[in-house]
């Protein structure tokens, strides 16, 4: 006789009533368009200290867009988790206030988390049993979903995230890629209208990583608004839409990505023998940040910020000094390259 634990149920098992996933992909029928929608979460002032005055997150006014792909990022440490929990009324803020789709939380989560599935702080599942037996024991869990389409919701969860073929298999024997994709079949037992997903890549290998990321990108174009947050910035950039940046407990920046890559001005970089004279001339230019790298051969290249002035004006003022031009292009800044030009420092991207 087993002596297990059960694992502890993810906030999004307090069930919505009775209704069944209309498609492959379980979306709910009478969903509102994402541009007719208030948005998914919305923030004022949250602040959360704790014993001793430590501040976790402080004056928090966070805004995210219905239908996005949100990127909630930041190092270790910064306040993503504790975010989290207050948003899911797991723990309550020192002050402030939040909403869920609309609604005040935590006042109203027995209304609105059914309509909310989450995975914090990784997966739990029982080893020993298959992936379907552990998702038939979370729905179990449900008090309103109906047992005769239990193995129906089940089977559909899995055929979601890609685990059909691996629904009789023991958990033990799941891959990193093939937990996470379980965990997230289990906050998609029923049709969800956002969904939270806590550091979802960590730890993963790159098939895995790849694995995870496209699920996102499939469950977002289903209409489901999805708030991702890592510390990942390469991952955040490749699956997302918006983005939030988060350093001490504190929101730095947010927005569109487009928005924000757009803000920063990129570099140009010029590929010629003339090196010099091409470095004179794009500071006659006005522009900024002129780099000159002699190469072997004679060979150079010569990078500067790009600031407002027109790559095809750059290359012709080249052209008119009689630079020879071997290479040219305009290299758009990264996510990282914007959110150290922000916050004056970088963090850990690699994990």
């Amino acid at each position: 006789m087993s002596t297990e634990t059960a694992p502890p149920l993810p906030p999004s098992a307090a069930a919505a009533p009775a209704r069944e996933p209309s498609g492959r992909h379980g979306v709910s029928p009478g969903r509102v368009a994402p541009g007719d929608a208030p948005p998914a979460i919305v923030t004022r002032g949250l602040t959360k200290r704790f014993r001793g005055g430590q501040v976790a997150v402080d004056t928090l006014d966070l805004q995210v867009p219905a239908g996005s792909v949100f990127g909630f990022l930041g190092p270790n440490g910064s306040g993503k988790t504790t975010t989290i929990r207050m948003l899911l009324g797991l723990i309550a803020p020192t002050s402030g206030e939040c909403e869920l789709l609309g609604v005040p939380m935590p006042a109203g989560g027995a209304r609105v988390l059914p309509r909310v599935g989450a995975v914090v702080e990784g997966p739990a599942f029982y080893p020993y049993l298959s992936g379907e037996a552990n998702l038939l024991r979370y729905d179990a869990a449900d008090p309103t979903a109906d047992p005769a389409t239990a193995r129906a919701r089940v089977a559909a969860a899995l055929d979601r995230v890609g685990l059909a073929a691996a629904a009789r298999k023991r958990y033990r024997a799941y891959s990193l890629g093939m937990r996470q994709r379980l965990a997230i079949a289990a906050a998609l037992l029923r049709p969800r209208d956002l969904l939270v997903l806590d550091e979802p890549t960590n730890g993963l290998d790159p098939q895995g990583t790849r694995e995870v990321r496209a699920l996102i990108r499939e469950i977002a174009a289903d209409g489901t608004t999805v708030f991702v947050s890592s510390h990942l910035l390469a991952e955040v950039e490749q699956m997302c839409t918006h983005v939030g940046v988060m350093r001490t407990g504190r929101l730095v920046a947010q927005g569109a990505i487009a928005e924000l890559l757009g803000s920063g001005s990129g570099r140009v970089r010029v590929q010629t023998p003339d090196h010099a004279r091409a470095g004179t001339v794009l500071r006659e230019l006005g522009l900024t940040g002129v780099q000159v790298a002699a190469g072997a051969g004679g060979e150079g290249e010569v990078t500067a910020d790009a600031g407002d002035i027109p790559a095809e004006r750059v290359v012709a003022e080249l052209v008119r000094a009689g630079v020879a031009v071997r290479g040219f292009a305009t290299v758009r800044p990264s996510l990282e390259d914007v959110f150290v030009g922000l916050t004056g420092e970088g963090f850990d991207v690699d994990g």
